[in-house]
Order: C-alpha cells, then sequence, then structure tokens
C-alpha cells in the first residue's frame, strides 16, 4: 500500500473532515495550518532531535504533530476538544512516539508536565496557538519553572511584535518585558493567513523563545517586579510618575521616594513606561522593594 498523503496535505486534510464531520470551532480558535512548508519550517525552528520530548498544544487534526514525531523522541500533546480525540487516534496511529492527553493545558500541573520528559531528554514546548489564549498560554510556561530549553509558538503577528519590543515603540509594554527577563525571544518567519483552513483575518509569526539560564529577574522576586511593570504601564499616554503614584499612594512622602527610586534609575519622572528599558524597571523594582 502507498504511504498515506501528509495530514498536512491539503486533499487529505479536506477528505479527514468530511470523514469526521469536522467544522472548526470558533470558540476554541480553530485553523487548522495546511501549508507544509511552513509546518517543516516550525519544526526546524525547535531544532529537535530524537533526545527530546515536546509538548505540543493544540494538535488539532495531527498535522504539526506529525512533523514532531518524526523529529523528535516523543510528543505529548495536549487537545481540550474532546471531537478530535479519535481524529486523532487514527490519523496519528503510525506514530507510538505521540501521546495525546485530553486536557486544558492551562490546568496540567507543572509537576506533571516535568515528569513528562526522561532525565536524559531536552524538554521544548511547539504550538500553533489559538489567538485566544496566546497570552495566558505563554505566561503559563513562563512561570512553570519547568527546565524547557527552547519554546516555539506560532501566534498572531500583532502579539508576536509586542512580544519581541525593545523600548522606544508602540508594540513594547508589560507583555515585552514579562517575556525578555526570562528567554531571548526573537520572530523566526511571518505566515501569511492563507496557509490555515479556515484562513483567519490576519498574519501570524513564529516566535522563538530561548530560556535565558539565569533570569534577569530572581524568581523570588518577579512577583513585585511584575506589580511594578504592570502599574508603571497602567495608562500608556500617563507619564511614569503618574501611574507609579496610583498604584504606589499619592501622599508628598511617597512622592519623594518615587522620585528618588526613579532618579537612581535614570529615568526622569515625566517618560513614559514604553521608553524605560529592562535594567531600569529592575532598579525601579529593585529600589521600591527595599522601601516597603
Amino acid at each position: 500500500m502507498p504511504e498515506q498523503p501528509m495530514i498536512a496535505d491539503p486533499e487529505r486534510t479536506r477528505e479527514i473532515m468530511a470523514q469526521y464531520h469536522l467544522r472548526p470551532k470558533k470558540s476554541l480558535g480553530q485553523n487548522f495550518l495546511t501549508n507544509q512548508n511552513v509546518l517543516a519550517d516550525i519544526v526546524e525552528a525547535a531544532d529537535l532531535t530524537k533526545d527530546d520530548t515536546v509538548i505540543e498544544i493544540g494538535p488539532g487534526i495531527g498535522a504539526l504533530t506529525e512533523y514532531l514525531a518524526r523529529a523528535a523522541g516523543h510528543v505529548v500533546a495536549y487537545e481540550l476538544d474532546d471531537r478530535l480525540l479519535p481524529v486523532l487516534a487514527d490519523t496519528l496511529a503510525p506514530y507510538p512516539n505521540v501521546t495525546v492527553i485530553h486536557q486544558d493545558i492551562l490546568q496540567a500541573d507543572p509537576a506533571a508536565l516535568a515528569a513528562l520528559a526522561p532525565a536524559d531528554h531536552g524538554l521544548k514546548v511547539v504550538a500553533n496557538l489559538p489567538y485566544y489564549v496566546t497570552t495566558p498560554i505563554l505566561m503559563h510556561f513562563l512561570e512553570s519553572g519547568l527546565p524547557i530549553e527552547r519554546m516555539v509558538m506560532m501566534m498572531q503577528k500583532e502579539v508576536a511584535d509586542r512580544i519581541t519590543a525593545g523600548p522606544g515603540g508602540k508594540d513594547y509594554g508589560s507583555l515585552s518585558v514579562a517575556v525578555q527577563i526570562r528567554t531571548a525571544a526573537k520572530v523566526a518567519f511571518t505566515v501569511s493567513h492563507t496557509a490555515f483552513n479556515p484562513p483567519p483575518k490576519v498574519d501570524s509569526a513564529v516566535v522563538v523563545f530561548d530560556f535565558l539560564e539565569t533570569p534577569k529577574v530572581p524568581a523570588g522576586d518577579q512577583a513585585f517586579f511584575n506589580q511594578v511593570v504592570r502599574a508603571s504601564f497602567a495608562q500608556r499616554r500617563k507619564q511614569i510618575m503618574n501611574n507609579l503614584l496610583n498604584w504606589y499612594g499619592r501622599t508628598p512622602a511617597k512622592r519623594v521616594i518615587l522620585t528618588d527610586v526613579l532618579s537612581k534609575a535614570g529615568v526622569a519622572p515625566t517618560d513614559r513606561a514604553e521608553t524605560v528599558s529592562i535594567p531600569e524597571f529592575i532598579t525601579i523594582s529593585r529600589e521600591l522593594s527595599e522601601k516597603k
């Protein structure tokens, strides 16, 4: 019997959808990737070997999963939509190194995730993320403490631009900072909306996240640091002093403290948060923490 076309082959995708009477769920942000070149590029960006265990989020009908299974030692795919479980059991039957788990990845215990990879395996995360839940999933992994070497995530291009932005531009914000204190993040390539079935209204981008050996902010300090950063960006058009006063307290004594703290960070009270660098935010957070 000749080998079947890849799952992502447009004709086979249509056959699978027809066989199982499937329609993508808008409520789950389902857009199935049918461009095989893009899938190959995602796997290449993940730099997989047979010594890697991959966590995949939202395998859909298994198009990306199939490529991952051919490159990695073990693939653990988390699928929330119970309609897709029999589909995946069928389409991924030739790949014994794939485990499908019916669970919301946001409900997965980090300890259980950590146990997925044998001690001699690297742990990587690869996903075509639903647009509506990109940030929660991203932060779930960033804050999990898992020994992840690399994440490769496809997301709405607008979100990718925010994640990788530097200070001084309109895209730079609290999400940029939260990601960049933990990882080196870069856009690997962009993906046209025409690569999906059904096509979304916007283009996507694939972002590669390499975890830093040492985060720029120690784990124990990150909660307070995040509060400071979120407060600084609370109203983007306002000066950083005004935003911080709204959070820290509008008293003369608090204003004196904030003036001193901003001076030590080299930040003017009239600056806006989008011009403040990560090292400057780190100084602001550290100085404020010492004055609590």
